[in-house]
């Protein structure tokens, strides 16, 4: 064994550390949580709207899991103006759609660009991680004061302790659906998770991690006040797949089907959330609007396997580039490009009467 005198004198930087710049400090989730508590009403409306999810994915509801909003979050008024014009559709809809406000703080990158309102709230790569965690977590407040669900992505391994008690759905992206990790983080999470299916439009990966996510596991990680720690989880019985499209899109019936076989020779359940956007779209924001009315066809026509949709809509239609100096223009997108919430409208008018057309045929 190595004498003290050798232990105090042992330069480490030889060999740690040789490439990070900086080491700031982290707030702890405990601190952020008692700093921004969530209230009675907020644990109520998780609580519930985790259940009534639960309940579709198990066929005990059959109402459609509809996953909308802005592709990434990046002002705090603009999303609340977003949120309240949302929540006045999910209550007209109630009895059809089970509305999930679509709020992603964290966007994946092909290379490099902007991370999202956590890694950079101020889009100014001042990486201000504190603040953004602050700025997610009040926003996710102020959102769920309007009764309305929101869903987030979780790609940073340690962002959902700060956040996850007032997510009622999560999804693990098409690019992390194949990691283990994330397929961990899922069996622990208490809310349900859809996983994507792969870049290339492979379902197996997305069943292959429900698999995993639904058996126990024990992984690293942190916990809520800030001690590394070794987790056991019981797994998550509330996955399903998100088809996204792939080389090409994947939404139609024959897709569906496809999909579902998959999902029964692995023992899985057989059902479906479709992405109208991402590949489904051919990245083609307002060819969403033809999707939806191809999936609408679909359920109305007795199709139960179809859970539910996810839907990147915003305030304005499009999209817009981070410029510095240049102001961003109200309500569009900074990621991909969505349409507008007029254009949004009658997408959930024609998806509710689907419902109601599926119902009937069920007498």
């Amino acid at each position: 064994m190595p004498s003290q005198d050798t232990l105090s004198t042992l330069d480490t930087t030889r060999t740690d550390g040789r490439r990070i710049r900086a080491v700031r400090p982290l707030l702890t989730p405990a601190i952020l949580q008692e700093w921004l508590p969530a209230p009675e009403a907020a644990q109520d409306l998780v609580e519930a709207s985790r259940h009534a999810i639960s309940r579709v994915l198990h066929g005990q509801d059959d109402r459609l899991v509809v996953v909308v909003g802005p592709c990434s979050i990046h002002d705090h008024a603009q999303a609340m103006d977003y949120a309240q014009r949302l929540a006045v559709q999910a209550q007209r809809h109630a009895g059809e759609l089970l509305t999930v406000m679509r709020v992603y703080f964290e966007k994946p990158r092909t290379t490099v660009g902007w991370k999202g309102y956590i890694n950079d709230p101020g889009m100014d790569g001042s990486y201000a991680i504190n603040e953004g965690l602050q700025k997610a977590r009040r926003l996710l407040l102020d959102v769920s004061a309007l009764g309305l669900p929101v869903g987030c992505e979780f790609l940073d391994l340690l962002s959902p302790q700060f956040v996850t008690d007032l997510v009622s759905w999560g999804a693990i992206g098409a690019r992390t659906t194949e990691s283990q990790s994330h397929r961990q983080l899922a069996s622990g999470l208490s809310c349900p998770v859809g996983f994507k299916n792969g870049t290339d439009g492979g379902v197996k990966v997305a069943a292959d991690a429900i698999l995993a996510a639904q058996a126990p596991h024990a992984f690293l990680g942190l916990t809520k006040m800030g001690q590394a720690a070794i987790f056991d989880t019981r797994g998550n019985p509330d996955c399903h797949i998100i088809l996204r499209g792939g080389k090409a899109p994947n939404y139609s019936k024959a897709d569906v089907d496809a999909a579902c076989e998959l999902l029964k020779k692995a023992g899985l359940r057989e059902q479906v959330m479709i992405d109208l956007s991402h590949a489904n779209s051919s990245k083609q924001h307002a060819r969403q609007i033809v999707v939806a009315e191809d999936v609408a066809a679909q359920v109305a026509a007795g199709d139960a396997r179809i859970m539910g949709v996810m839907i990147e809509s915003h305030l304005e239609e499009g999209r817009q580039d981070i410029v510095p100096g240049q102001p961003l223009k109200h309500g569009v997108s900074v990621t991909d490009a969505c349409i507008s919430f007029d254009q949004t409208v009658p997408v959930l008018d024609g998806l509710a009467q689907a419902v109601k057309a599926r119902r009937a045929l069920k007498g």
